[in-house]
């Protein structure tokens, strides 16, 4: 079968890790958890993609971006070949970045949250996890909480302040309705998830995994 021939590597949000992909259904096909390595000293974003490079040993990949790991797929992609990219609750350019992230970021604001705002139960993470059910709570928070600090303040860095206006012609997009980490209104996407908040890997694999399956084999 064709799908037993598709390598893919997917790329974690974020702040997260595989366990986020744990109820999508990708059996079938050879998939590559990319791990994240710890940021170099003021490494750009092209810069540590390169970095992680040595770790797609496919010709042509596919690879899978969610959140933050569409950003890092993408910039991957600029580098290599691939077969396709498929972004989930994600964007793809920073015309997608909403303005107020843009603002925030040319002014530093991030570079004010404490640490332990950004990983420990408060209103901030109640924001970032809300209409999630418990159980996805618990998950999201027990990642966070086991997150580099460095790298996840270096990657909240490159996301506000991404400046790619490259649109690459084999992606694919995929959105929820209702994310709020990046607002629907914001991009242009190719599938569209009704009422889909940003963990869309966990609150609608299955409808994912079909879609997912459908794009992959096209």
């Amino acid at each position: 079968m064709e799908m037993l021939k598709k390598n893919i590597y997917i790329f974690s949000g974020l702040g997260a890790d595989e366990r986020v992909f744990q109820q999508l259904d990708l059996s079938g096909y050879t998939t590559t958890f990319i791990r994240w390595e710890v940021p170099q000293k003021r490494e750009t974003i092209e810069n540590y993609a390169t970095r992680l490079l040595p770790q797609i040993t496919s010709i042509r990949p596919t690879l899978i971006g969610l959140s933050f790991g569409g950003l890092i797929a993408t910039e991957i992609a600029k580098q290599i070949e691939t077969e396709q990219i498929i972004l989930l609750a994600s964007i793809k350019t920073k015309n997608e970045i909403p303005y107020y992230y843009r603002l925030g970021g040319k002014l530093m604001l991030h570079k004010l949250l404490p640490t332990h705002l950004l990983k420990g139960k408060n209103y901030f993470s109640k924001w970032i996890f809300r209409n999630s059910s418990n159980a996805e709570r618990l998950l999201m928070e027990s990642i966070f909480a086991g997150t580099n600090p460095i790298f996840l303040r270096w990657a909240i860095d490159k996301a506000v302040r991404w400046n790619n206006q490259k649109q690459l012609e084999n992606i694919r997009h995929i959105h929820g309705t209702a994310d709020h980490i990046f607002p629907f209104r914001y991009v242009s996407c190719d599938v569209k998830i009704n009422n889909g908040g940003h963990l869309l890997t966990l609150k609608n694999a299955d409808e994912i995994s079909q879609i997912l399956r459908t794009i992959i084999l096209k």
